[in-house]
């Protein structure tokens, strides 16, 4: 399979580039899955439809951060397989992967489904706004178990050094996606629920096409049901990683979510406009996550092949790829801020006031400052230490994030742009910490596969 590519040899910043650029496009078009909702929502249904997508979809995003970090395991294991030249360790991690996510896809969706109503309650979603995120909510948790199929498939391709097929797929679900936006939201009248059925369609095409696709080009994708066992040493390293990567995300956007909630205090307009801030801030930061999943494969494929120097000049790479990238970004988001707000709401001026703030506060040298975080981060995962990712969120999410805003916005009575100022200073910590275990090199005996027998 032509797109599979050996990660161990040749020039780190050439290899880097050439397979973020895949990754890069994939996240930019997989985050058009919410854009597109927003956009068409915001300028069909208004601003009440706005700020019930802004809090749904960071229900959703936890429901797809445990989907991702569960199967982050699977690219690792899989990327250290292809390091060591172990086919058969290739297929065993791709069959127990796609045997515990159909599991946890089932896990997932009943507890979503539970949970979602009496959250929105806790999260003090505008009365207004109640009805439209409940029915987007509820079809999207239906979809759970698409997001998982995916995720797995492409976790192995990325770990086997595959950044372009990921790309094949996503392109198919994005055109899906707006396609059906544009014909369920407008002439169907059905609001954010045709927005949430959209999106559900476009994953499981995806899935679909995924697998097809795939089932042709390499033996690892045999889907056989005898190559869907679950064998407890594999399981246990996949979780090794992917428990503690999933709670990374978790704590992430739970953060965010509770930050939502805090927001929702302040109102409609408040909550739309930071909806759409935190969405445009997301977009900005895409081209940082290629580079960081590319830094994942790169640093576990290497620790698979005991080139320790060559883990170590890929996190270097990755750190001054990110840097620079995400510096590009900041300065068109803030000449641009006014301009990109007004593409999701361009009525009201409140939200275009209100958005315009949050991008002027959190997406600035603060970013930056992430950029440094989610290299160390995505380091630690290659290498098998997705505990240290972990932790960092933690330090991220619990120690500073949560604490400062609440004491800004409400202690201080800043007001919501206290809010804003948590976010910005909350990654300074974790990209501190990371720096410092990066240093140590202690993580250089840590090797996720001896622990597979």
């Amino acid at each position: 399979m032509k797109e599979v590519q050996d990660l161990t040899t040749g020039s780190v910043p050439k290899k880097m580039i050439l397979f973020a650029l895949p990754l890069l496009f994939a996240n930019l078009l997989q985050s058009v899955y919410s854009i597109a909702d927003m956009v068409v929502v915001g300028n069909i249904v208004g601003e009440t439809g706005l700020a019930a997508i802004s809090n749904a979809s960071m229900v959703s995003f936890i429901i797809n951060s445990v989907c991702i970090g569960i199967t982050m395991g699977g690219t690792v294991l899989t990327a250290q397989y292809k390091g060591a030249n172990d086919e058969q360790g290739q297929i065993e991690t791709a069959g127990t992967l796609f045997g515990i996510s159909l599991i946890a896809s089932f896990i997932i969706t009943v507890i979503g489904l539970f949970v979602y109503a009496p959250l929105f309650q806790v999260l003090n979603v505008p009365a207004a706004s109640m009805q439209d995120a409940c029915e987007y909510m509820k079809i999207v948790c239906c979809g759970t178990v698409f997001v998982f199929g995916y995720n797995a498939v492409c976790s192995v391709m990325k770990g086997l050094g595959d950044s372009k097929s990921p790309l094949y797929f996503v392109a198919t679900a994005a055109v899906v996606n707006i396609v059906l936006d544009f014909i369920l939201v407008g002439p169907f009248g059905m609001g954010t629920a045709g927005a949430a059925c959209a999106t559900v369609f476009s994953q499981g095409g995806s899935l679909f096409v995924s697998i097809v696709y795939l089932k042709k080009k390499t033996a690892v994708f045999d889907f056989e049901l005898n190559r869907f066992v679950v064998r407890w040493g594999t399981l246990r390293a996949i979780l090794k990683v992917g428990l503690p990567a999933a709670v990374q995300m978790a704590v992430v956007n739970v953060s965010y979510l509770l930050i939502t909630g805090m927001l929702n205090n302040f109102g409609v307009s408040v909550a739309a406009a930071s909806g759409v801030g935190l969405k445009v801030n997301t977009f900005a930061g895409m081209p940082c996550w290629a580079v960081g999943q590319a830094v994942t494969a790169m640093a576990g494929q290497n620790m698979g092949a005991d080139d320790m120097e060559r883990v170590r000049k890929t996190t270097k790479t990755g750190l001054y790829l990110n840097v620079c990238i995400t510096l590009m970004a900041v300065i068109f988001v803030q000449l641009s801020a006014e301009q990109i707000i007004m593409l999701f709401e361009p009525e009201s001026s409140e939200v275009i006031k209100g958005g315009v703030l949050y991008l002027r506060i959190c997406c600035g040298i603060n970013s930056l400052i992430y950029a440094v975080m989610y290299t160390f981060d995505s380091f630690a995962i290659g290498i098998g230490s997705a505990g240290t990712a972990m932790v960092n969120a933690l330090l991220d999410a619990a120690v500073v994030r949560l604490p400062v805003c609440w004491l800004l916005a409400f202690a201080v009575d800043i007001g919501f742009s206290g809010i804003y100022i948590g976010q910005a200073v909350s990654p300074i910590l974790p990209a501190a910490v990371g720096l410092l275990y990066f240093k140590s090199n202690v993580w250089a005996k840590k090797k996720l596969i001896r622990q597979c027998s």
